[in-house]
């Protein structure tokens, strides 16, 4: 069993060999070693995850046997463990869902890159979750940063290329402050090994010495992080980098990218520089006001939006914002709300994004609700995985959303009276907004299409798939047997996935308690 303690380093390697090896295959080769390896991470994480809690502690593997100070490490628990596997099992399907797009959005020739790209992303996901070296953390945010806009501009149009340099402005922002925050925190301790600095900070913090510098290094890291998580008001890029990059990008991107960011910002706070020095330093009321904010502001323009990508994009603006509110309580109770919401919000936007693909392919390609009359009606397997989605997005029990927005409610109820209120005004004003923007899309894409143009009314089946009022089908046009079901598998599992979340939420919010203890 001791081999255990290698699988988080040959997953973070294996993704990033597979990379340089699927830079030199063909399309179909590279797509199958990225399932392949997706799947073979996946597996590794549960065996760590079931070893973690077999031994009910945490595991620090010597990266190359050089100990600390001079070695690097990797650093596994059951959060760590638990977090990887689900990360993994939502980019196998977001990759797959939207794989029957991949010839009419990546140009061809350019297939095989952009699997290089999800490799590459997917080894700075692990390393993030796993690294206990904060330099190295710093690094694989970089190469997370350049896949992450290399998925965005892979389309190659005006308007993704326009995201692309706005998600490189923005994120670039948010890394140089990172580092500063590194450099300044590397001059004050001489560590940069997560467990070495906090000591350090706690004989800083005791003896008063470097108590500024030490604040002003966490400032800047939490805002870094911040930045390159969208939250409001550095969100500015994420509608477009959500709404006009590929089906998969769009998936991967609102459920996982901002989520590595904001995993580090948990390990910052409880192994960096711990809990307590977070909280009597005042970063989690500013976090709270924001999260707040984006709440309110990212669904009133999700309200807005008569694109049904960019309504889904500006949503993720506002679930974001739940994740900084509970960051912002301050307590245990928080936190375990706010990484529970980390994973309900992951697998619903997947699903939101790829579902969404499908009700545009049967509306002759528009993405504008006015032509979504009826979407669902034509593509059956689309509209119920909307539905579920946007049931969970709005916190209705059986799904994980319903349990996350409890999870919330019940920690503001130990709050004091400052924080309790706003938090329970907000919670409420939020559901009604989702409410209003979600359940409207669904009671469009749901109403039967009655406009009758030149005597005959068409109707879409799937993609480019045509039938008249006479049921002749353009076999021309029809995508295979094979990729409908596919596509409709895809679906079926993210709406399983959901509510395992919500259904066995007892269990996970456990595992997440043990993790943070584990942290801590």
């Amino acid at each position: 069993m001791d081999f255990v303690r290698n699988l988080p380093a040959i997953s973070i390697l294996a993704c990033m060999f597979a990379a340089i090896i699927s830079s030199g295959l063909p399309r179909r080769a590279a797509r199958f070693l990225n399932y392949v390896l997706i799947a073979a991470v996946g597996g590794m994480s549960l065996m760590c995850l079931a070893y973690v809690m077999n031994i009910q502690g945490s595991v620090v593997y010597v990266m190359g046997k050089f100990p600390a100070p001079w070695g690097n490490e990797i650093r596994f628990g059951v959060l760590e463990c638990l977090m990887a596997l689900f990360f993994s099992v939502v980019m196998f399907l977001a990759v797959l869902g939207g794989r029957h797009k991949m010839r009419d959005e990546v140009a061809k020739g350019k297939e095989f890159l952009y699997y290089v790209l999800i490799d590459l992303l997917f080894s700075s996901l692990l390393a993030l979750v796993y690294t206990n070296d904060i330099f190295t953390a710093y690094v694989f945010v970089e190469i997370n940063t350049i896949a992450a806009a290399g998925l965005i501009v892979i389309r190659e149009n005006g308007r993704t290329i326009e995201a692309g340099v706005r998600y490189m402005v923005m994120s670039l922002m948010g890394s140089g402050l990172l580092l500063a925050g590194i450099m300044i925190m590397y001059d004050v301790t001489g560590h940069l090994l997560m467990s070495n600095i906090k000591e350090a900070v706690d004989q800083i913090i005791s003896s008063g010495e470097y108590y500024i510098p030490v604040i002003v290094a966490i400032a800047l890291m939490t805002t870094g992080l911040c930045i390159k998580s969208a939250l409001f008001p550095f969100h500015s890029w994420l509608p477009d980098a959500y709404g006009y990059s590929t089906v998969s990008s769009a998936a991967v991107l609102s459920s996982l990218v901002s989520k590595g960011y904001i995993f580090l910002l948990i390990k910052l706070f409880y192994r960096v520089v711990g809990f307590e020095v977070i909280s009597n330093s005042h970063i989690l009321r500013i976090m709270f006001v924001f999260g707040l904010i984006a709440m309110i502001s990212g669904s009133v323009s999700a309200i807005k939006q008569s694109d049904i990508r960019r309504m889904i994009a500006f949503s993720s603006v506002a679930q974001i914002g739940y994740i900084y509110m509970g960051f912002g309580m301050g307590t245990e109770a928080g936190m375990i709300a706010s990484i529970y919401h980390i994973m309900s919000h992951a697998a619903t936007k997947s699903m939101l994004f790829i579902s969404a693909i499908g009700l545009t392919d049967v509306s002759r390609g528009s993405r504008d609700f006015k032509d979504l009359t009826g979407a669902a009606l034509r593509n059956k397997v689309a509209g119920v995985g909307f539905l579920v989605g946007s049931l969970s997005m709005v916190g209705i029990p059986l799904f994980s959303g319903f349990i996350s927005k409890l999870q919330f409610m019940n920690a503001a109820v130990d709050l004091s009276l400052q924080k309790m209120l706003p938090s329970l005004i907000v919670l409420g004003i939020s559901t009604i907004l989702n409410a209003v923007y979600f359940m409207k899309t669904v009671i469009r894409i749901y109403t039967p299409v009655t406009k009758v143009e030149g005597g005959m009314e068409e109707l879409t089946v799937m993609e480019g798939e045509r039938i008249g009022i006479n049921g002749v089908v353009h076999e021309e046009d029809r995508i295979t047997f094979r990729k409908q079901i596919l596509y409709g598998t895809v679906i079926i599992l993210f709406i399983l996935l959901n509510i395992i979340l919500g259904v066995f939420s007892n269990e996970i919010i456990t595992m997440i308690r043990m993790g943070l203890e584990m942290f801590a």
